[in-house]
């Protein structure tokens, strides 16, 4: 387990793993568009590294960020990795020479996936992978069956501890939860996009992590004013405001806040410790009202 005692504590992922709940999203390290290398690759090397010294081991990052960029850059600054940390990824896409985000979800394009995700990272064993479907910020009904049974399967060959999965409707939750057990759910989830309220609790019931992305995405000019007007009154930032809300929103909610700087790392930290009073509480629970 962590030995810092960072803002949330820690949280209980699975009986083999604790993680702080305020980790780190990996997908800035690579270039614009999440393409590429980065324009300075020692500063990405040094903001990981700072990630372990400030006490986060809880790590979310996918192969196909750069594509491969992001996990090379993790493997260069952390390998070996210290015995606590938990590397998070993610397969269901691949990146074409666009640029582009297509679909890759049959049993040979996720096996794929898994092997690259393991040289990459240097690993012979991935702590937690989360197969993604749906859109960018919303999940598409349809069957799981034949992708997150692929992932089973390898699961059962020793190359994944634990499954999780990402943009899922309940239903779909349910659905995987029949062929074998989750441990977390990446969903689109905000103060102003709410869809997922009822399954946050329903989770967290279960003992499920809850990791929302883009926690500041989606807001309209005037959800945004009311966020910012919070964060005007607390002396903080909008962006402290958002963190700290999913924070006491429910205790099964992991955060996942990149950066690819070493200051904006530091800010990102110290911004998790803001507590909201009831009242700034209110205010922003009825942004989505």
């Amino acid at each position: 387990m962590p030995t810092t005692q960072l803002p949330g504590g820690s949280y209980a992922l699975a009986h083999d793993m604790t993680v702080t709940r305020v980790g780190y999203g990996a997908m800035q390290l690579a270039g614009p568009h999440v393409f590429g290398p980065p324009a300075d690759r020692e500063e990405a090397v040094a903001v990981l590294r700072e990630v372990i010294a400030l006490g986060i081991n809880h790590i979310d990052t996918s192969d196909f960020y750069g594509p491969h960029v992001t996990n090379q850059i993790i493997r260069e600054a952390l390998h070996p990795y210290p015995e606590d940390l938990v590397i998070v990824t993610k397969v269901g896409a691949r990146r074409d020479e666009q640029g582009g985000w297509p679909k890759a979800t049959s049993p040979d394009e996720l096996r794929r996936a898994i092997h690259e995700n393991l040289e990459n990272l240097g690993l012979e064993r991935l702590d937690v992978v989360n197969l993604r479907l749906g859109a960018f910020d919303s999940p598409e009904p349809g069957p799981i069956e034949g992708p997150f049974t692929a992932l089973v399967q390898m699961q059962q060959e020793g190359l994944i501890r634990h499954l999780g999965v990402s943009t899922f409707t309940a239903e779909q939750i349910a659905e995987a939860q029949s062929i074998a057990p989750i441990v977390c759910v990446q969903n689109f989830y905000n103060i102003a996009h709410r869809t997922d309220d009822e399954l946050v609790a329903s989770l967290a019931e279960q003992g499920i992590a809850y990791v929302p992305y883009f926690p500041l995405g989606g807001f309209t000019p005037l959800q945004s004013d009311v966020l910012s007007r919070v964060a005007a009154e607390l002396g903080a930032s909008p962006m402290a405001v958002a963190q700290a809300w999913l924070l006491q929103r429910s205790p099964n909610i992991l955060l996942i806040p990149g950066t690819s700087s070493l200051a904006h790392l530091r800010e990102n930290v110290a911004a998790a410790a803001l507590v909201l009073p009831e009242q700034a509480l209110a205010q922003l629970d009825a942004i989505a009202g």
